[in-house]
């Protein structure tokens, strides 16, 4: 039997291997093995392409798949459909393990030896993605995913038409929940961008986990995934290997009531930017979801990488680079936009004005590193009490609050909170002045009085120091 099936791989010009699958008696899936190869798969192990690294370099015959790779749910997948089930199957896939695309064809072999099925499996490596591979997939899904490219590229709002978009893909896939989450590892932060459930869910948003820290689970998410393209948990068989690698996430998921999940890595030009991911469908969908997602991901992971370097280059225009906080000009802006409401249904307006005590005598005495020590420590402070996005710096030592929705007590208390707050920093203290204008049209007026308040106090901060 093995001659034979050595003639059948030396026939096919590609790199062929055959794969034994075991057949379990429940139906489930045993052991998988490498049987023979082609001399062009054998020179792949032995000798692999760049960005492809193996466990083991020397070819055995007859060893367990896992001796070259970490166990992939998705490859055991479609080796057991094509062996056992006798399918046809092809697949176009960049697994996260190796920095190449693999164009995968798997057929079905015959006859069985007892309980062992077999396939055939060729393969092509590509390093960079082929378009036409990628939208060899039903009309409905290329469809829905051109759709989804057109909507985000002509929405002036970015993440409403995601919203929209991810309500999409979760009906295409006729799950319970579909969702995409976006990681910061740098901040070690998440972020919902979207997310829809279907009508009645139990489910919770991912906003209600996020406050509890979630990026200690999300940032796990890619050793679960252990370097393949995604995980797709379609029973509880592929749910006990979740157990083994991620046991912490796996109890967060039973709790939360997943039964099935399918995740995918986000990424715009090899940036891992998060995670999307559908849970609770019919396992018969599974693979009709794996080719929903797997596209779906390609395409929102160059438009979310955009968003995100937009957005990124205009935080960076807005800030000011030594604090970290709101530079003049976004305050500028930011005023104007307030002064030209239209009138009706404005809210109140609130100006903390501040000057930043001592800066000129510690640039003078101890250099001006000592200097900008001093205005991070003294931004770090005003960060404490306030949004960031709320905090600008109008000047060399000046710093500038502007609050919305706020009535005069509520300014009155985040002054006093901005006063104690500076005592947790070495020589930050600041001369503050505050006001409150019942129409945020009114900011002018308001920026104006907590600045001469401001200067009051000054005086005062200055005759207490003799």
């Amino acid at each position: 039997m093995n001659r034979n099936f050595q003639e059948a791989a030396d026939a096919i010009a590609a790199a062929t291997c055959i794969v034994s699958v075991e057949k379990m008696p429940d139906g489930g899936c045993g052991e998988i093995r490498i049987v023979t190869g082609n001399k062009a798969y054998i020179e792949s192990m032995e000798l692999p392409s760049s960005g492809v690294e193996l466990m083991k370099r020397e070819f055995v015959p007859n060893s367990l798949y896992t001796e070259y790779l970490d166990r992939d749910l998705n490859f055991e997948d479609f080796c057991y459909r094509s062996a056992v089930q006798k399918k046809c199957l092809h697949s176009y896939a960049h697994p996260d393990r190796f920095d190449v695309w693999f164009n995968m064809t798997f057929m079905p072999l015959w006859p069985d030896e007892g309980n062992l099925c077999y396939c055939m499996y060729s393969m092509e490596i590509n390093t960079e993605a082929d378009s036409e591979r990628l939208s060899n997939v039903s009309g409905d899904i290329a469809a829905a995913v051109l759709s989804t490219a057109i909507r985000l590229r002509e929405s002036v709002d970015f993440k409403t038409a995601m919203k929209d978009v991810v309500r999409d893909i979760r009906e295409l896939c006729e799950a319970e929940y579909c969702g995409i989450l976006l990681v910061d590892n740098e901040h070690e932060t998440c972020e919902v961008l979207g997310e829809d459930f279907i009508e009645g869910s139990k489910l919770r948003p991912k906003d209600h986990y996020l406050e509890t820290e979630f990026y200690a689970i999300a940032s796990t998410w890619k050793d679960t995934i252990s370097g393949s393209s995604c995980l797709i948990a379609k029973n509880e068989n592929d749910l006990s290997v979740v157990a083994e690698r991620n046991p912490v996430w796996y109890r967060s998921l039973r709790i939360a009531g997943v039964r099935t999940i399918a995740l995918f890595p986000l990424k715009a030009r090899n940036e891992h930017l998060g995670y999307m991911w559908a849970t609770n469908f019919q396992a018969d969908r599974a693979q009709r979801i794996k080719e929903i997602l797997e596209l779906t991901t390609f395409v929102l992971g160059s438009e979310t990488g955009s968003y995100l370097m937009l957005n990124q280059l205009r935080d960076l225009s807005s800030r000011d680079m030594l604090t970290g906080v709101m530079n003049r000009n976004e305050m500028n802006s930011y005023v104007d936009m307030l002064a030209e409401l239209p009138e009706g249904g404005n809210s109140s307006v609130g100006v903390i004005f501040t000057d930043l005590n001592g800066l000129k005598r510690i640039n003078d005495v101890q250099g001006h590193e000592a200097g900008d020590r001093l205005l991070q420590n003294a931004a770090r402070s005003l960060r404490e009490v306030f949004d960031t996005r709320t905090v600008f710096r109008a000047g060399g030592d000046e710093f500038v609050v502007i609050l919305t929705d706020v009535s005069p007590e509520e300014v009155e208390a985040k002054a006093q909170a901005l006063a104690a707050a500076a005592g947790h920093y070495p020589e930050v203290s600041f001369a503050i002045g505050y006001s409150v204008e019942a129409d945020s049209r009114d900011v002018r007026s308001a920026l104006a009085e907590a600045d001469e308040r401001m200067y009051e106090d000054k005086k005062r901060h200055h005759a207490r120091r003799g």
